[in-house]
Parts: structure tokens; C-alpha cells; sequence
């Protein structure tokens, strides 16, 4: 059966950035079904050559060396174009004319909201009205940028908007996280290799640290992120996502549902906080300068930094913490998942300094690979140990360079794969671990805001909190290259 790419928001910026460049490169690889199409719409008006004729330019703009006149001839001959508001009927009703045109017969389609959140429920149910979600003559799938809700209750209502119209199995809340390469060499990592399983637990594992640092500070999106904050912006989604592979238990095959519930498992864990453990179990911090930024408030109280601290209580976690951190206006752009090792039972070496425990640092990006820090002795130095890297890099033993998340993610939806997408009882269980934390924090129980420096790992009073659970923070920038 065919297949078609439809892109609601066609003229907006993740489509020429992120969406076209990855259905190209995918296409240039022979990766795509054969006869995939393209159709975008939008309310600017573009002709089928116009469209196409921009999307080259942007295209060899973002996919530079890559980029082949012959192939993409090829792949433009695919594209259309249908000037429309998604959220009219009878917009919809041409857009179908289209598509039943362009296919000329049964087809598998995916409909990409590439739309500002408030649309998505006026275009589902358009969707719906139109006859455009009628699964009978092939799959229609529906893929959702985040944010996917702005809390637990707008969330549950998107969930139910969207289910009235498409069924829960085609429906695909997109993260770009978790295409990437290595939270996906993660699961390999763990499952692919005996090594690993034995280690993966309270009985050896001291705790885990999840950063995802920013070096940019917020600028022109200083209306958004005012009204969003760094827990709906980053932790609700990417962070928890990164928690959920890394204590997820095996699934029994690599099937969407199965994975997905063992991820849910993970989220049905998390230790529930009342408001007095919030105030001692996270620290809250702005960076300098951010209520100057154009569109917030001169008093803004909404955080740019976070940290948590999570307790995962089942079996293969009990007692063993999971630090979560992110910020604007930080040291350097990096994320990265430190898996802490506890210290030998007993030291049987004199060490003049401090001797660090293992530990095995999973560097998502910007530079994707695994390092593991393990003490080796100083040759000449009588028993002197120090911490030695051994180190994988995707750059170094694979040719080529790394496929972007998109790449991976739109094929998946094309071809039906739901492993690494979000499941609607997913978000829901992630906005009710943050719920209560931005409630708390909007309340006369919130810790104290800390304003920090940006261009440093967030306020001081960070590393001060570490240090009374007796840890401290792996700020490395990063630590491959």
C-alpha cells in the first residue's frame, strides 16, 4: 500500500528545518516506502512548484554536503501543496480532493500537527468531520509536537479530544529525545549485553544524575517560556522520558506496547511528594538578567533552572535516588545520564585525595557516545590510583555522520511503530509527578528562588544541596568531544 506525509503547518519553521530535510535524507537512503508522497497546508499561499521550489533552497541550506540535485529532483517530484486553514471543513474537504487525487487508490497516510497546541483539537475535529481519519481504506496516524497539554487536566481533555476521532494505537506523541541514537543505544547497551543487567541496580548503584544543560538563555521567547517554566518546558517531557529508559525492566520483545509499559511502570513508581518534601526535595533558580528579557514581567517569579531529587520505589531502585537538573543561561549545552557507582565496601589502597567510584556517563548530546570512569593505578607511583575514561564514540566507530532524531521517528510513524513515542497514560502519569511540584512552587510553601550567574551550572546553592545528600553533581562540558 502507499504511503503519504501530510504536514498541517507546512510554512512554518520545523517543517523547512527538521521535517523536509529528514523525509529527504530518509528518501535519499531508500529508506522511505516507495511512492511516498508529501502534501503540506497551510494558510500561505503556494503553488505545487512554488512550495517545492522554497523547500530545495532550505533544504540543501540545512542539509549542506548531503544535499544532491539528483536525488531530490526525485523526492520533489512527491511533493504537493493545498492553501487551507486546518480548522475549516470545507479547507479539509479540498485538502482530501487532493490526496484522493495525488494516490489514486487506497493509502497509508500520517497527519504531522506541525500547529501552534490550541489548534490541535479544532483540527482533530476537522479531521473527523472531513472523513480524512476514516481508517477504512488504510492507517491514518496522527503525530503531536509537544507540549501535549499544559497540565494533568488539559492533557486528560487533549487525550480524550484525540481519541474521540483517531484510536490510541495511531496516535503518536512525538519527543525528538528519544530518537536519538544513543537513548536508543541505551536500550542495546542494557538488554543486548549480559555485563550490564547485574550491575543495573540499588545493590551497586549509588545514584543517577540527568542533565540537560542549555547554554542559551531565553530571548525572544521570554512570553512563552514565562507562562511554560523549565518544569513544563524540559522536565515533563525529555527528562522523564530519560528516566523512563534508564530504569525501565526489559520488555519481553521490542514491541511498542510492551516497551511502553514497562515505561509506564517506571512513572507508577516515582515516590508521591506532599508540599512540605517538595520544599526539601527540589531547588528552584532564575538566571540573572532573565526579567529583562522582551515579554517578561519586571516581578517574574518562573524558574529557568530546576533540580529534583525522585525516588523510584520498586525492587531494582529502592533507595537509590535519581537527580534531575536542567537550565538556561548554563556552563555549556550538553545532556547526559551519570550512572553513579557506589565506593568499594572497603579501600584497601592509601590515597592521599579522594578516590572516585565508578561511574558510566551516557552523553545523548552534543557529541553522542558512552564513557565509563573506572580507577586504574598511576604507573610509578607506588599503589596511586587515578580515574581513567574509556570511551565509545558514535563519530568514531561509525562512517558518516549521526542521522538526526527525525530521520528515525518519521520513518517509525510511517511504518507504524509506536516503541518510541508517547502513550496517553504516559503523559498523564508525567504531568501528575509535575503537577504537584508547580503547584507547590506557585504557593507560600515554594523554596526559595534562587537567582545564578548565567555561563555557570546553575545557582550556587546547587552544588550546597548535593552536598548535604553527601554527592555532588558531575559537571563535565562535555565529556566527549
Amino acid at each position: 500500500m502507499s504511503h503519504t506525509f501530510v504536514i498541517f503547518g507546512a510554512s512554518g519553521d520545523l517543517t523547512s528545518r527538521k521535517l523536509i530535510p529528514a523525509l529527504y535524507l530518509l528518501s535519499k537512503k531508500g529508506r522511505l516506502p516507495e511512492g511516498t508522497r508529501i502534501v503540506g497546508m497551510s494558510r500561505t499561499e503556494f503553488s505545487h512548484d512554488s512550495w517545492r521550489a522554497g523547500l530545495k533552497k532550505t533544504t540543501e541550506e540545512f542539509t549542506g554536503k548531503k544535499f544532491e540535485e539528483e536525488s531530490w529532483s526525485k523526492f520533489a517530484a512527491g511533493i504537493y501543496y493545498h492553501p487551507g486553514d486546518l480548522t475549516k471543513l470545507e479547507d479539509l474537504q479540498g485538502l482530501k480532493a487532493l490526496l484522493e487525487e495525488v494516490e489514486g487508490g487506497p493509502a497509508e497516510r500520517v497527519y504531522y500537527l506541525s500547529t501552534a497546541p490550541r489548534l490541535y483539537t479544532a483540527a482533530i475535529d476537522q479531521l473527523g468531520e472531513s472523513g480524512l481519519a476514516n481508517q477504512e481504506e488504510g492507517a491514518r496516524r496522527i503525530v503531536l509536537e509537544k507540549p501535549f497539554g499544559y497540565d494533568l487536566s488539559t492533557a486528560e481533555k487533549l487525550n480524550k479530544d484525540v481519541n474521540r476521532v483517531f484510536p490510541e494505537k495511531q496516535v503518536y506523541r512525538i519527543d525528538h529525545y528519544l530518537g536519538k541514537e544513543t537513548v536508543q543505544n541505551l536500550l542495546v547497551m542494557r538488554f543486548a549485553n549480559s555485563i550490564f543487567e547485574p550491575l543495573w541496580n540499588r545493590n551497586y548503584i549509588d545514584h543517577v544524575q540527568i542533565t540537560v544543560a542549555e547554554e542559551v538563555v531565553v530571548g525572544r521567547r521570554g512570553g512563552y517560556y514565562d507562562q511554560a517554566g523549565v518544569l513544563r518546558d524540559m522536565f515533563q517531557n525529555h527528562l522523564l522520558q530519560l528516566l523512563m529508559v534508564t530504569a525501565m525492566e526489559s520488555p519481553v520483545r521490542f514491541d511498542a506496547d510492551m516497551v511502553r509499559d514497562e515505561k509506564v511502570k517506571v512513572l507508577q513508581s516515582i515516590r508521591p511528594m506532599s508540599s512540605d518534601e517538595i520544599a526539601r526535595e527540589t531547588l528552584r533558580g532564575q538566571y540573572e538578567g532573565y526579567r529583562q528579557e522582551e515579554g517578561v514581567p519586571a516581578d517574574s517569579q518562573t524558574e529557568t533552572f530546576a533540580a529534583l531529587r525522585l525516588w523510584v520505589d520498586n525492587w531494582r531502585w529502592n533507595g537509590v535516588p535519581f537527580y534531575l537538573r536542567s537550565g538556561k543561561g548554563m556552563s555549556c549545552r550538553t545532556t547526559q545520564i551519570v550512572i553513579q557507582y557506589s565506593q568499594p565496601p572497603h579501600t584497601l589502597f592509601d590515597q592521599k585525595a579522594h578516590m572516585d567510584s565508578c561511574r558510566l556517563v551516557m552523553q545523548i548530546q552534543p557529541a553522542e557516545g558512552l564513557q565509563m570512569q573506572i580507577q586504574t593505578k598511576v604507573p610509578d607511583e607506588g599503589m596511586m590510583t587515578r580515574t581513567t575514561p574509556l570511551d565509545f564514540r558514535f563519530c568514531k566507530e561509525f562512517q558518516g555522520e549521526m542521522p538526526d532524531a527525525y530521520q528515525r521517528l518519521l520513518l517509525d510513524a510511517l511504518q507504524g511503530d509506536a516503541s518510541l513515542f508517547a502513550r496517553s497514560d504516559e503523559v498523564e502519569l508525567a504531568w501528575g509527578i509535575i503537577d504537584p511540584i508547580i503547584q507547590t512552587w506557585r504557593s507560600a510553601q515554594a523554596p526559595k528562588l534562587h537567582l545564578y550567574e548565567p555561563g555557570f551550572w546553575g545557582p550556587d546553592q546547587s552544588n550546597d544541596w548535593m552536598a548535604e545528600h553527601g554527592r555532588q553533581w558531575f559537571d563535565v562540558c562535555p565529556v566527549l568531544h
